[in-house]
């Protein structure tokens, strides 16, 4: 059975939107995340527990607006695009020691 990691939009008294997750195998396991660059974090840290392999759930709470929701999505769309030009960057960087341990003479 995969684990499965519950996210939860959820909205404080100011109006400022946060993630909940919680670990459905585990008993008190939730956490908070007020970014995307922190659930990120921590959804990988819970996946690592099951050797990477995690379902993640996402609903929101009634008093969450359409507009919050946006915001998430335009986080999670902006951290997906930095990750990327991240991996790419390091595919491309010219290596300095070849896979034996030999400097790179370039």
């Amino acid at each position: 059975m995969a684990a499965v990691i519950e996210s939860t939009i959820k909205s404080n008294p100011l109006g400022r939107w946060y993630i909940e997750i919680s670990d459905t195998m585990k008993e008190d396991s939730m956490e908070i995340c007020l970014d995307i660059y922190e659930y990120a974090d921590k959804i990988e840290k819970m996946g690592a527990e099951y050797g990477g392999v995690a379902e993640v759930m996402w609903s929101s709470e009634d008093n969450v607006t359409p507009q919050q929701i946006n915001e998430v999505r335009q986080q999670i769309m902006q951290y997906e695009a930095e990750e990327a030009a991240r991996k790419e960057a390091e595919n491309n960087a010219s290596p300095t020691h070849q896979e034996d341990g030999t400097p790179n003479f370039q």
